[in-house]
């Protein structure tokens, strides 16, 4: 076991295994993208990962109705690191069980280019652009946040704004650091 233990170190992407949205286990490469060691980490509260803690809650209730039906979630978001700078990440996570999505989970972590200042966005704005790159319209989008569509639409064109993008697709591609 202590061999594949080491492998797990290894691996390009930051793992981590949670229970009840603590971490109990994670490995370097995990730490090492949120400049912490993995020592810092055990036994923390994700909390301290998110922007605020109204993302920490509103993401969480979202990955738990997708990880009770489905029993994995995945999305885009923006995660904090030790320096209080934000970071892009394509999570993917799988619950150990349905009727318990967050008793035991297995959360995978790969980071993304930024091209965007995200310390320039509100947490609304965050949610928006999550929205976006899960390929929602302004109805899914509003939906999901609680919003009317038009209020989505009026966040998106001042995030297009904010940005210089003349549409959706140039707006994503500033925000994520690609080239547009």
């Amino acid at each position: 076991m202590g061999r594949y233990a080491a492998l797990v170190d290894l691996c390009p992407l930051g793992l981590m295994l949670s229970s009840q949205r603590r971490i109990v286990a994670c490995n370097e490469r995990f730490a090492a993208l949120f400049g912490y060691t993995q020592a810092e980490l055990l036994g923390q509260s994700l909390a301290m990962l998110y922007p605020s803690e109204d993302e920490f809650v509103r993401i969480g209730e979202r990955g738990r109705q997708v990880m009770t039906d489905k029993g994995a979630y995945q999305d885009e978001r923006l995660m904090k690191r030790r320096d209080g700078l934000l970071q892009w990440f394509r999570v993917h996570g799988h619950a150990a069980e349905l009727v318990d999505p967050f008793g035991t989970a297995c959360w995978v972590f790969e980071p993304l280019a930024a091209g965007a200042d995200a310390s320039r966005l509100t947490p609304r704005e965050r949610e928006i652009l999550a929205g976006m790159s899960r390929g929602h319209t302004a109805k899914e989008a509003a939906k999901a946040l609680g919003l009317s569509p038009r209020t989505v639409e009026k966040l998106r064109a001042g995030l297009r704004a904010k940005f210089g993008a003349h549409n959706a697709v140039e707006l994503m591609s500033r925000v994520s650091g690609l080239p547009g």
